[in-house]
Formats: structure tokens, sequence, C-alpha cells
């Protein structure tokens, strides 16, 4: 079976051409990047599909115009197929805010993103190690010494455009239509 990886949303709006702060360079590292994950990789997704609805809330389900709006259509059809989608369980704590119990409980953790929480958790679950893809959110910099000491491995794929700590600001776009 094909190794599986986590694919931060910011990867798939940087392969779209919509975020501002990634240079060239790292929308061709993006778009290579989701290209040879479809070849080599299965895409490890939550069993409540926490990330298809953020996908969804940032990209196309059309599968149209861009790259990343493609990856998504292509990961929501294949979730059921084993081969490309490894679907993980989580589980999420009783209150409303995205805890999982999966989650690290790491004093150097409590700032870290709660949206981003749901990554964190679909790559520890099961007690797997799996690698969390990132362009251009600056969190996950921030946090790589806590992350790593928890056993979370982030692959950067354009560490210029993620310097520092702290998320620059998201460019909102309209969502094109389904």
């Amino acid at each position: 079976m094909k190794p599986s990886v986590v694919v931060d949303t910011n990867v798939l709006v940087v392969a779209n051409e919509r975020s501002p702060q990634a240079s060239e360079q790292c929308v061709r590292a993006c778009k290579d990047e989701i290209m040879k994950l479809q070849r080599d990789n299965r895409i490890a997704i939550d069993d409540h599909g926490l990330i298809l609805e953020e996908y969804g809330r940032n990209v196309s389900r059309s599968g149209q115009p861009g790259l990343g709006d493609y990856f998504f259509k292509w990961v929501n059809d294949n979730q059921g197929n084993a081969h490309f989608c490894e679907v993980v369980p989580v589980t999420p704590l009783a209150n409303s805010t995205p805890e999982f119990s999966e989650f690290p409980s790491d004093p150097d953790l409590e700032k870290f993103d709660p949206s981003d929480r749901k990554f964190v958790a679909v790559a520890l679950s099961g007690g797997a190690n799996r690698p969390i893809l990132n362009a251009v959110d600056s969190d996950w910099a921030g946090f790589r010494e806590a992350l790593g000491r928890n056993g979370v491995f982030v692959r950067e794929l354009c560490a210029s455009s993620t310097p520092g700590k702290g998320r620059p600001p998201r460019q909102r776009r309209s969502r094109p239509s389904d």
C-alpha cells in the first residue's frame, strides 16, 4: 500500500494561484507535489469529513479552474477508494471547539491554530506518523519543535514563504459555484 500524507488546505489554494504571499517557485512546487501525490501516495483524511469540508470552503468542488480545485474533486471522488485515500478515525472532544483526543497534550501547543488541529489529529491517528504538507501557513513553522517532539512531521513545500510565527492574513475570494 502506498504511504499516506495529510495535505493542508493552503497547498490547494497555492496550487490555484490564489495566495499572494506564494512565490512562483512555491506555486510550481505545490502543483508538482499535487501531481506526485496522486501517483505515489494516498491522501489521509478524517472520518468526520472535516478536511473535505475545509477544502470545500476554499476551493471549488467542480474541479475547475485550478489544479487545487481538481485535486479536491479527485480526493472527494476517491475518498472510498483505499488505493488513493486513507480515511482515518479521529475523536472530536465533546465540547464545541475543534479539539481532538489525538491532538498532543503539550503546553507548547496550546496556542496552535484550532482550525489546523484536525490535520495533526489525522497525522497521528492510530499511532501513525503521516507527514503533513504545508505551503504558506507560517503557524506550522512556528510550532515545528513542539510538533516534532510529539511525532508530527511537517514537510514545507515553500519554506521561503513561511518565515515567521503567526499566520499571514488570509485572502478571501468568492467561492466558485459548484
